[in-house]
């Protein structure tokens, strides 16, 4: 019997008009130190190791839709991001150039927009109830 190859998650990359814009947005939201800079791609990771975030320039980049349309870029994926306070995460993230979501489907979660037209959410983690 062979056994499975081993599979490890090395990054996420974003589609973006412009991959350095995008970088320099999540470098400065997540607090990332950039990786690699080359033309039409960028990457960040976490200083400790991790999954990281890289960005290709797609010349034909259309926004995903969020909330969902029928018509439209139809929204494929989306990142969680927890933060320790959700006001000053919000705006912090918009001071960066996020934009905030008209429809927010739930209290302890903001939905935002990256300056690219993804969306990604902010959330706080609640405490378990007993």
């Amino acid at each position: 019997m062979t056994s499975s190859p081993r599979f490890t998650l090395a990054s996420i990359t974003l589609d973006a008009p412009n991959a350095h814009d995008l970088a320099r947005f999540y470098r400065s939201l997540l607090g990332w130190p950039m990786q690699k800079e080359e033309p039409g791609w960028s990457e960040i990771a976490p200083p400790d190791g991790g999954t990281g975030l890289s960005f290709q320039t797609e010349p034909l980049f259309t926004p995903p839709r969020w909330p969902s349309e029928l018509s439209g870029q139809q929204m494929m994926m989306h990142m969680d991001i927890e933060v320790s306070d959700l006001s000053s995460a919000v705006d912090h993230a918009v001071a960066l150039g996020a934009t905030v979501a008209d429809f927010q489907p739930q209290a302890e979660v903001r939905v935002l927009f990256d300056p690219a037209g993804h969306p990604f959410c902010l959330f706080t983690r609640s405490e378990p109830t007993l």
